[in-house]
């Protein structure tokens, strides 16, 4: 990220004039797009946990990131040929950053419950609220955030079942990946328009993560029931919420949008009861009602967070 462009918020500590505050309608339809992402990339996750045994998790992830390139791609047909260094340098980054998030990701809810690994890699954005938080009120939102992920702590170390070390480390990775997500996506949105930079990005990712996944995709190719699932997991997790995500960034400062996505762990626990039979302990939904509560809250205060430049066109 060059200096003399700085795409992350400014939050002032007092209220802003009303012209330059987030507009009401565009913060609504922003949490929307995040509400939306959020239920089709859990719901799609659960669905490629039962692809795991036969075509392993790197093997899904390649296989699913390459479809949604494939798709993307026919319908988009970004004009590459007219960026600029800047913009192919922005999409390569957020390309590098999404494939080792979905890589890792996916590697952990292998091991551990899908709610649990979306609650520990949810810490990555965490810290990035918490280092753009400006004001009290915007630490206090994080703080509670916070207090969700020490009860689902506490709910790790005492219950009865113990998690896979190795899952809670790759969730842990998934996370900071996630944070470079977020700053990538914002960047992107930024220098290029339309769908294009999702498009070429979803390619680069899919060539990060084809090096551990390339003999489980290949599979799939040759089993058209596999082949069919796969496709509807690229789409529910990667072409409809890195769709919905992009555009909601537009609308979002990135402090916003990182709390909005405490809302993960609680669809992410909802589908992986309903799809998985996974089931969440009293301390784990205490959890989950926290971070949920922190996005409530950094929603209805986030209109006298203002972004430091113009929101792009679409």
């Amino acid at each position: 990220m060059s200096p003399s462009t700085n795409p992350l918020p400014v939050i002032t500590p007092g209220p802003p004039p009303r012209a330059a505050g987030l507009a009401p309608r565009s913060l609504a339809t922003g949490v929307a797009l995040v509400i939306g992402a959020c239920v089709s990339l859990q719901f799609g996750a659960a669905v490629a946990v039962q692809l795991f045994p036969v075509l392993g998790s790197w093997g899904v992830t390649a296989l699913r990131l390459g479809l949604a390139a494939v798709v993307l791609l026919a319908i988009v047909r970004p004009r590459v040929r007219a960026w600029t260094r800047a913009q192919w340098l922005a999409v390569v980054l957020f390309g590098i950053s999404m494939g080792a998030m979905n890589g890792t990701f996916y590697a952990a809810i292998e091991r551990i419950p899908l709610g649990v690994a979306v609650s520990i890699e949810f810490l990555g954005p965490l810290v990035l609220a918490a280092v753009l938080a400006r004001r009290w009120l915007d630490g206090l939102w994080v703080g509670v955030a916070l207090a969700g992920m020490a009860l689902l702590a506490v709910d790790s170390a005492t219950g009865s079942e113990a998690l896979d070390p190795l899952g809670v480390v790759l969730a842990l990775v998934a996370g900071a990946f996630w944070t470079a997500y977020i700053l990538t996506s914002k960047r992107v949105g930024a220098l290029v328009p339309g769908g294009g930079g999702l498009a070429v990005a979803l390619v680069v990712a899919t060539a990060v993560v084809l090096p551990l996944g390339a003999p489980g995709a290949a599979a799939a190719v040759t089993d058209p029931a596999l082949l069919g699932l796969g496709l509807v997991v690229a789409l529910l997790s990667s072409v409809v919420p890195y769709s919905l995500e992009l555009n909601a960034l537009r609308r979002l400062p990135p402090a916003v949008f990182s709390i909005l996505l405490s809302l993960e762990p609680a669809f992410a626990a909802l589908f992986g009861w309903l799809l998985l039979g996974q089931q969440s302990g009293l301390l784990r939904t205490l959890a989950i009602v926290l971070v949920v509560a922190a996005s409530a809250g950094v929603t209805l205060t986030a209109r006298r967070i203002t972004p430091a430049r113009s929101r792009p066109g679409p």
